[in-house]
């Protein structure tokens, strides 16, 4: 390989090489711009800061496109040999086995990843040494169609429940089709006790609002309404990682907003890109998250007690 086929970038105390830096990963067309690999690679140097804080201890599930958004794209779990030593892995018991998953702790790891066109980065809701405990919970909102109006609608209603419930929440785009609403927890509960936990938020709200909300798993039972995903809150599953790219034209970012932003006009789940995501990012939108979870004890009585 030339050495106009290899950039050689500085990351942290580590070199990181990133083969192929002019191959288009994201073609150009209509009003979506044209990104390449070494597009991505920046992208990923300069939100490392405010990416790695909602990265580091967390097993991965990497969305690869070696030949960019028009080649084939895959799902990767366990981390190849091939990996730099220097980058975190965890054993992750499985049925039958285990998986060795990458965990990011670094920048150096964050332009590695890009290197080898991991595009999209999904993470675990739960950390290294407490695999079982989750210390996240996330809401899906996901439209029906392609209006945003009943999303927005959907994260007021959601966001107002759990203050009622006395949850602190943070809101995020996806970069696909809708929102992502997080609640910090404790770390002290199973997955299975979070996730019935969601599921009665969501079965609340929608039984409130059983015209424009639902938490049918079936599509063809959902009508036009808006369905109420609870279901990233499980052992091996995963959710977009805050900051992360979608693999979507123009390069769309998952990006934390506040709850303000929601009423802008111009807000949308694909507002932001990697050309200004960093600028989002800089405004520290989720400055008032506690630092420490909640333990959902309280909030199961303040939620039983309005099912009554």
């Amino acid at each position: 390989m030339s050495g106009d086929d290899v950039r050689t970038v500085r990351a942290g105390r580590r070199t990181v090489e990133v083969h192929r830096p002019d191959k288009v990963l994201f073609p150009g067309g209509g009003d979506a711009k044209e990104y390449t690999k070494s597009d991505l690679v920046d992208y990923y140097r300069a939100v490392a800061p405010f990416m790695l804080p909602q990265l580091r201890g967390r097993p991965l599930m990497l969305e690869r496109h070696p030949d960019g958004l028009d080649g084939a794209q895959f799902m990767q779990k366990n981390t190849p040999d091939t990996y730099p030593d220097w980058i975190t892995r965890v054993e992750v018991p499985k049925e039958g086995g285990t998986v060795c998953h990458t965990v990011c702790d670094d920048t150096a790891t964050l332009v590695h990843l890009a290197d080898q066109a991991c595009i999209t980065l999904h993470r675990w809701l739960s950390r290294t040494g407490r695999l079982e405990s989750p210390d996240r919970m996330v809401f899906d909102l996901d439209p029906s169609g392609d209006s945003f109006a009943p999303v927005r609608e959907a994260a007021r209603l959601l966001g107002e429940l759990l203050d009622e419930l006395k949850l602190p929440c943070a809101l995020m785009t996806t970069g696909s089709r809708g929102l992502h609403v997080i609640v910090p927890v404790g770390g002290h509960h199973g997955f299975d006790e979070v996730r019935e936990f969601a599921r009665d938020v969501a079965d609340t709200l929608a039984a409130a609002h059983p015209d424009r909300l639902t938490t049918a798993a079936r599509k063809k039972d959902r009508g036009d309404r808006l369905y109420l995903d609870v279901q990233r809150n499980a052992y091996a599953q995963t959710a977009v990682v805050p900051f992360t790219v979608r693999a979507r034209p123009g390069a769309p970012v998952a990006v934390p907003v506040t709850w303000d932003q929601l009423d802008e006009p111009d807000f949308g789940p694909r507002r932001w890109t990697i050309a200004d995501a960093v600028d989002q990012a800089r405004t520290n939108p989720w400055a008032d998250m506690p630092s420490r979870g909640r333990a959902l004890g309280p909030a199961r009585r303040r939620l039983d007690g309005l099912r009554g």
